[in-house]
């Protein structure tokens, strides 16, 4: 899990009636964070702040959300229960939490006017613990949903995932959200979850407005790095993410992901990006196969082997 890397911390806060949420990774101390946005309908917040070559290094948690744009407010929570305890980048007068933080749309999932707010943030951090982290139809992938192509209505239930990846001392971890237009696939290219119209994602779609799709990644390590390293490791998950989504960065999804490294080991650059895009492919798989369907929406488990491919 994410967590395997030492001081990493996550936390949810769900809402099950109106089917969305978010999730909070808290870093610790000193940690180097960086980031790449790519696809057509991104919602983000503080993402040019994780560009090298700007002023602050250090990135103190990570917000990921449902709610579309309106959620982006929960970062306001985040930021606050930091805040409270002293954390932030020291500007003398005050200490300003770095809190990067991207959205997906799940407006179209339960109830379209409940999005997470400042309370749902700081109820996410409260949450925050350095152990097993839950998985699934909870948090931000509350109200996500996967192989949108080419019939929107006919999607299969997203959801959050983790998992990790070792080499001797190295570890990386990897937390995502699986909201994507494109279908999940496995290691060998083969569907996990496709679209139940049984049409291909390569059929022509649908028309549906801009953003209502994304994958957000996180990803951390136990490796060194500086902010333009940690900008690689953030290209290297967007490969995991096009691993195991068939297509991904289109125009319709948002697709994000961050990188964080907190600083503690001497490691090669070319072996931890390995083992983040391995991570973080994982992770996204395991956002499908664990979440629960929820009404329109079913699980990949719901529909079994054959309405899978």
């Amino acid at each position: 899990m994410i967590t395997d890397v030492e001081g990493i911390r996550v936390g949810h806060w769900t809402d099950l009636e109106g089917l969305t949420g978010c999730t909070v990774v808290l870093c610790p101390p000193g940690t180097v964070g960086s980031g790449e946005v790519r696809g057509g309908a991104p919602g983000t917040r503080e993402t040019d702040a994780l560009r090298p070559g700007t002023l602050v290094n250090e990135v103190h948690a990570v917000l990921l959300t449902g709610g579309s744009a309106f959620g982006l407010a929960a970062a306001d929570g985040v930021a606050r229960w930091l805040e409270e305890r002293g954390v932030g980048y020291d500007m003398r007068v005050a200490r300003v939490p770095i809190v990067p933080a991207a959205v997906l749309f799940d407006l179209g999932v339960g109830d379209p006017a409940a999005r997470p707010g400042p309370d749902a943030g700081y109820a996410a951090c409260q949450d925050a613990g350095g152990g097993t982290v839950q998985e699934g139809s909870v948090g931000a992938g509350t109200g996500a949903t996967v192989a949108k192509l080419p019939h929107p209505d006919q999607a299969v239930k997203g959801g959050v995932g983790t998992a990790g990846a070792r080499e001797g001392d190295v570890v990386v971890g990897a937390i995502a959200v699986a909201n994507s237009v494109g279908f999940v696939v496995d290691e060998d290219g083969e569907p996990i979850a496709a679209n139940r119209s049984g049409l291909p994602a390569t059929a022509p779609p649908e028309i549906w407005g801009p953003g209502a799709a994304t994958t957000i990644v996180v990803v951390a390590t136990n490796a060194r790095m500086n902010k333009e390293r940690a900008h690689l490791l953030s290209l290297a998950a967007h490969e995991g993410i096009a691993d195991a989504v068939r297509p991904s960065h289109t125009m319709w999804d948002g697709d994000t992901a961050f990188a964080l490294s907190t600083g503690r080991l001497e490691a090669d650059q070319r072996a931890v990006e390995a083992l983040a895009r391995r991570a973080v492919a994982e992770a996204i798989r395991r956002a499908v196969l664990t979440a629960t369907g929820v009404p329109g929406f079913p699980s990949v488990h719901e529909l079994g082997e054959v309405h899978r491919r």
